[in-house]
């Protein structure tokens, strides 16, 4: 069974760099048609596709995002992750790590609160 773990830091400090690792298991992030996803929530808001790294290792990004946003993969620990360069208060949310695929039903990690605050 396909499972997702988000892990990192809660609090982080604005203008720093906000990172969240996905460890994946009972499948391999190389697997074809696999995308790995991140999402986010900020408080009061809708969810906000951030980026995905595909099952070959490119990643693409929200153009809202793109300049700050870097999704990297480390295939030997089966794990991909999100990096945010100089947050801002504003970047407070839960995240998720979601495998994607056009050939089975998203799976989601359980989430992570990342607070950005001084």
């Amino acid at each position: 069974q396909l499972q997702l773990q988000d892990s990192g830091p809660v609090l982080v400090k604005p203008s720093h760099t906000l990172s969240l690792t996905c460890t994946v298991s009972g499948g391999s992030i190389t697997t074809n048609d696999y995308y790995c996803t991140c999402i986010r929530q900020p408080p009061g808001t809708g969810l906000e596709w951030i980026g995905s790294i595909t099952y070959m290792g490119s990643p693409y990004y929200s153009p809202s995002r793109e300049c700050r946003t870097s999704i990297t993969r480390d295939t030997s620990k089966n794990q991909f992750s999100l990096q945010l360069s100089s947050v801002s208060p504003e970047a407070t949310a839960v995240s998720w790590c979601v495998r994607d695929s056009a050939l089975s039903l998203p799976v989601c990690g359980p989430g992570t609160t990342v607070t950005v605050s001084s």
